[in-house]
């Protein structure tokens, strides 16, 4: 969303406008505009598909309205809002119901968790901040992660600071009201020793004045979010908590100061009630501070990946500046030890850099003129200089933070149903708390106000919406941050969800099942020759060559130090091969047919020949002088990695497919090599997604690729995974990146989905279970039976530890390791 608007005064508003092709669509998009009440003014301009509108009182969604009337279309841009003062689910529930409320917005969704709400439409953000304030919360634009992290730690930092603080104030005000409340009652020696020293009475006013400065000194905050949200008519967990400790507060200081009012055998006084309830609280809350802070600390380690300054050529000399000052174009120094500040291209120097922070990968790259570096990676000896490409939100490890940012952000499916239930939760909680006290009052045993009000007290307190609230969103931060570190990027946090379910996994050959580029991968000497040379005379000759597998060749013998001889006579047979003289020998290079008009037998290799047939490779031959002198063959070879990734995959119960441009001898000689179950081989990519839709047939399909090819069929699947080493356009069309070339980070991803899915239904579970038991045995529900009643203090301690226990067990998916199948 662009927009620029002015306090008072004419106000100034960009639009973005697409679908315009000509002069015609501009004037056709300016008479829409300027025809709407309050404008004054309309500039569109047609190269850079924007609309400038001055006028009084603006109102984008109007605007917006009159473009698309007009035949035109304004892209909604996602506008991100940090939310304060949610505590639970009802809020976020809330939340959303005010942001949707407001005219121009298309879809809102708030995350506990992360304290955000991303709300797309073309309402502006002083609307959007204007509807969560009259809901009663705070709202304001959220800062990019890259530029806020040190802002929001410290703010998280003081913010638990001071939870802490206050439980150790709330308990130390609240051990006393125990002693001479509960003592009193568990053991007659205190009750004597009260008696004989200050009196029953005097023991109250105590009380009275210990747990008056608990409520409105550290319990202060439930009653100023707790009662407005009341009186909205949108009651959230403060409620609750401020209703049900107001009542056993209001209740005390009738017995304590007006007693006659009550009826003969229910005077008696719950100090130490509202007293231990909100300390336990407070509590709870404090520890959830701690787990959640732990929740999001996958983004803390990103942001902390980044350089704080850079040695940038000013003028001829370095000088070291913050990075914020790094412009593109600027040649930046990296001394060993240090994190390379930018995205760039080394100019100058040789060094090895621990790029795992990337992909994953422990091992070291070495990187030389030419070569790009990485923001935040990490340079090893050598010092080296870089040109910067790219400079701030720009940086890859700025990407990788929005990515992660925004998969934590976002919604499951399985939330809706959290969503319909919470909404409704806490009013469903207050109707069943009156209902408690009315039942008690009216068909209770004696005192009957006394059991009423405990009990119905008790139902207040140990309804715990917190957990319902934190049980997806908690997962969904660990789990996503846990796939950051292990090198696989949910772009989209619905993929999760989607990736557990995985019945079929296809995968692209070139570039995901192989290295992408061709090797000599055989070379096979008949008796008497050396391999040195005949590499080096065979490298010569097809060094003359453009064909790719000349390329091949040439590239084996230089990593293999070899000297290349002088090369003349070059010729091209047509259909055969190539001949030229090299070194002063004859050399002759081709297939078995040049071979045989040559008169050379390749009997010999006969052998050699059908095995690097099988394996889909087609050999070529060389001679020297006459004489027949090698087999070899050059070929796409196939990760490393890969055939451990198949293996997991079926580990995993998975079918795996392959879907390949490639000829299909080929790709069936891969397929055996690898176990792979299905071949779909001489595919274009409009194949592609026709394969993939043939094969969802089986089930959830997930398709793995890296190419521009790959783009369609990424898309068409019902999850796509892009090999991060692969080209952008197959990364935008994905719902998973993964930043390694390393195919087992596909078993990865679906383990950790699995995993976290797991972790979200026993969150749900436990939310749903503990609600669904506890609420009724606090209203009383054992006392017929068993003459059971639950102790608001108790309710107050089960509350607090129910989300404790939803965080908790969140962060067991930081332990996540996958399994490496062997």
């Amino acid at each position: 969303m662009n927009m620029q608007t002015q306090p008072s005064g004419p106000a100034t508003m960009v639009l973005e406008v697409e679908g315009m092709t000509c002069a015609s669509c501009v004037a056709h998009v300016e008479r829409a505009l300027k025809a709407v009440p309050g404008v004054t003014g309309a500039a569109v301009n047609l190269a850079t598909e924007r609309a400038e509108v001055t006028g009084a009182a603006l109102d984008r969604a109007t605007l917006v309205k009159a473009v698309e009337g007009a035949g035109y279309e304004v892209p909604s841009r996602p506008v991100d809002l940090a939310i304060e003062g949610m505590t639970c689910a009802s809020c976020v529930a809330r939340v959303e119901k005010a942001l949707k409320s407001v005219p121009g917005v298309t879809s809102a969704a708030v995350n506990l968790a992360t304290e955000r709400a991303t709300v797309s439409g073309s309402a502006d953000l002083d609307a959007l901040t204007r509807a969560v304030a009259d809901a009663g919360y705070e709202a304001r634009a959220a800062a990019p992660a890259m530029a806020t992290a040190d802002e929001t730690a410290a703010k998280k930092a003081a913010e638990e600071a001071q939870l802490k603080r206050d439980v150790l104030i709330a308990a130390a005000l609240t051990v006393p009201v125990i002693v001479l409340e509960m003592g009193r009652h568990l053991f007659m020696w205190v009750h004597m020793a009260i008696v004989n020293s200050i009196g029953i009475q005097a023991s109250w006013y105590i009380q009275f004045a210990l747990a008056t400065a608990v409520l409105f000194g550290p319990g202060l905050r439930f009653f100023r979010k707790g009662f407005p949200a009341l009186a909205r008519l949108a009651p959230d967990m403060n409620s609750l908590v401020a209703v049900g400790t107001a009542a056993a507060y209001a209740y005390s200081l009738v017995a304590t100061f007006a007693a006659g009012l009550l009826p003969p055998g229910t005077i008696n006084v719950y100090y130490e009630a509202a007293a231990v309830i909100v300390t336990l609280i407070l509590l709870g809350r404090y520890l959830e501070a701690r787990a959640k802070g732990r929740t999001s600390e996958a983004i803390k380690r990103l942001v902390g990946l980044q350089a704080k300054t850079a040695r940038v050529i000013r003028g001829g000399a370095a000088v070291e500046v913050p990075v914020a000052e790094v412009r593109p174009g600027d040649v930046v120094e990296v001394r060993p030890g240090e994190r390379v500040p930018v995205d760039g291209q080394v100019t100058e120097g040789t060094s090895w850099i621990d790029e795992s922070m990337i992909s994953g990968e422990p091992l070291p790259v070495e990187k030389t003129a030419g070569s790009p570096v990485t923001g935040g990676t990490v340079n090893q000896t050598g010092a080296f200089s870089f040109r910067a490409t790219a400079v701030g939100e720009a940086t890859m490890l700025a990407q990788i933070i929005r990515m992660v940012e925004a998969a934590q952000g976002g919604k499951l499916p399985i939330q809706a149903l959290v969503d319909q239930v919470t909404m409704w939760f806490v009013p469903a909680v207050m109707a069943l708390a009156a209902l408690t006290f009315a039942v008690w009052l009216i068909f209770g045993p004696d005192p009957a106000l006394t059991f009423g009000l405990v009990n119905a007290v008790a139902v207040l307190i140990i309804a715990c919406p917190c957990a319902m609230g934190l049980a997806t969103p908690t997962s969904i931060m660990v789990g996503t941050g846990r796939g950051a570190e292990l090198g696989v990027l949910f772009r989209k946090g619905e993929a999760l969800q989607s990736l557990q379910g995985v019945k079929v996994v296809a995968l692209d050959k070139t570039g995901t099942l192989t290295e992408g580029k061709p090797k000599l991968t055989d070379l096979v000497l008949a008796e008497g020759f050396d391999r040195s040379s005949v590499l080096a005379a065979v490298a010569a000759v097809e060094a003359k060559s453009e064909h790719p597998i000349a390329r091949a060749i040439v590239a084996a013998a230089t990593e293999e130090g070899l000297t290349l001889p002088e090369v003349t006579a070059f010729d091209s047979v047509t259909g055969f091969g190539v001949k030229a003289t090299a070194g002063g020998q004859r050399i002759e290079v081709g297939a078995d047919r040049y071979m045989a008009k040559l008169g050379l037998d390749v009997a010999a290799f006969a052998e050699t020949a059908a095995r690097l047939g099988d394996e889909g490779k087609s050999p070529l031959y060389a001679a020297v002088d006459g004489r027949l002198a090698a087999i070899l063959a050059v070929a796409d070879p196939i990760k490393e990695t890969t055939p451990q990734a198949i293996r997991a995959l079926h580990a995993l119960g998975l079918k795996v497919a392959m879907i390949t441009g490639d000829n299909a001898r080929t790709a069936n000689a891969i397929a055996r090599q690898l176990g792979i179950d299905e071949v779909v081989a001489e595919v274009l990519p409009d194949g592609k997604v026709d394969a993939v839709k043939r094969l969802k047939g089986a089930g959830t399909l997930a398709y793995v690729g890296d190419g521009i090819n790959d783009a369609p069929a990424l898309a068409e699947a019902d999850v796509g995974l892009a090999v991060g080493t692969g080209t952008d356009i197959a990364i935008e069309a994905a719902d998973v990146v993964l930043m390694t070339g390393r195919l087992t980070a596909v078993s990865d991803a679906i383990a950790l989905s699995k995993a976290t899915m797991r972790n979200i239904r026993q969150n749900l579970f436990w939310a749903f279970i503990y609600n669904a038991a506890l609420i009724p045995v606090a209203a009383g529900a054992l006392w017929p039976a068993f003459g059971l009643l639950l102790s608001p203090i108790f309710a107050a301690a089960a509350m607090a530890l129910s989300s404790v226990f939803v965080l908790g067990n969140a962060l067991r998916l930081r332990r996540f390791a996958p399994a490496t199948a062997n």
